[in-house]
């Protein structure tokens, strides 16, 4: 350290000393330099009360419901605190990261939705986005979108650089590689349900292996349509597809309006007929047991069992007929008869 003599300096000849013809102070060495204001103290005071208060009120912070909070200390993962009011150290020793854990977040590829407010959910380079090559060597204009919440908010702030910018590009790449083995007709038409089950057990897959911390809850594919030069021509094929798969609907509605009522009708006839078989087989046989017991009584008493017949048949016929007029069979005239009409009907 070197040593200044103020005597020197000020009695020093130099014009270049600004202490050259500044008086002596009441030491008698070096100048008569001006005295700072007393400052007040109420003054100081109040500065320390507000330093205080600032440090007091960013001690103190709030969670959203929906939310944790994920504490660092020094930029150094420290804990994770759960919806509420909380306590930190102040003075930027202490950080605090909002993270919605229970709030599902979704990216969008291939367009966006306008007045959006998060900056990851979609990228201005929609045409990039959305041109694939499909397994036929097709091109198709494919926008889908995807839904996440984070399940781990340590791995997803610490363990991976830029997660949302990860997520994105995980997603176009699983996307690219389920179109690309399939055909541009599965594509835009009946593979949709398989690419989104297929691309949604890949993405899921990817993020637990590279440890991103989310979990992908949906993959819905959107609009999906051929490059815009052939769009014209594609619309055309679609639509005669569409009419011959309507026509096709058509005729297999009409057949099943018509065939299952002939064979319903032809069940019928069959049961019907099925039904008077067995009741002439049963009659038939019920009329065979009845003669032979009948026969075997005849053998037993023919004379009797003669006249019962005769007797039981004339039950079963005298009363259906109109007039009844019996006659003696050894009568030689026709007058001697018993009329057997009845009486009232005579009188009307």
């Amino acid at each position: 350290m070197a040593i200044i003599d103020l005597d020197k300096l000020r009695n020093s000849s130099n014009g270049n000393n600004p202490w050259a013809n500044k008086p002596a102070g009441p030491t008698g060495r070096g100048p008569n330099l001006p005295k700072l204001p007393n400052m007040s103290f109420g003054i100081i005071g109040l500065l320390v009360l507000a330093a205080l208060a600032a440090l007091a009120y960013t001690s103190f912070y709030t969670v959203p419901s929906d939310s944790i909070a994920v504490v660092t200390r020094f930029g150094e993962y420290q804990k994770e605190e759960p919806a509420g009011l909380h306590f930190k150290v102040p003075g930027g020793v202490d950080d605090v990261i909002i993270v919605p854990v229970k709030r599902q977040l979704k990216q969008e590829f291939g367009f966006a939705t306008p007045g959006s407010t998060n900056p990851t959910q979609s990228r201005q380079n929609f045409q990039v986005q959305s041109q694939m090559v499909t397994g036929d060597l097709n091109a198709a204009l494919v926008e889908w979108v995807i839904q996440f919440r984070i399940e781990d908010p340590k791995k997803f702030l610490f363990d991976v650089r830029n997660p949302s910018e990860t997520l994105r590009d995980l997603s176009e790449s699983v996307m690219r590689e389920v179109v690309g083995d399939r055909t541009v007709d599965e594509v835009i038409t009946i593979g949709r349900q398989e690419i989104e089950d297929e691309a949604l057990i890949k993405m899921q897959n990817l993020t637990s292996k590279y440890g991103i911390g989310v979990s992908i809850d949906q993959v819905q594919l959107k609009n999906i349509n051929p490059p815009q030069p052939v769009q014209e021509s594609f619309n055309e094929v679609n639509q005669a597809q569409q009419e011959k798969e309507s026509l096709i609907n058509a005729a297999r509605r009409e057949y099943n309006k018509i065939i299952p009522l002939a064979e319903g009708e032809k069940d019928q006839r069959i049961q019907a007929a099925d039904g008077y078989r067995l009741k002439r087989i049963n009659e038939a046989e019920g009329d065979a047991s009845r003669f032979s017991a009948v026969f075997k009584e005849y053998q037993k008493a023919p004379e009797v069992t003669r006249r019962r017949i005769y007797i039981e048949t004339l039950q079963e016929v005298l009363p259906g007929l109109d007039s009844k007029i019996i006659v003696d069979e050894k009568s030689q005239q026709v007058l001697p008869l018993i009329n057997l009409t009845n009486q009232k009907e005579l009188i009307k």
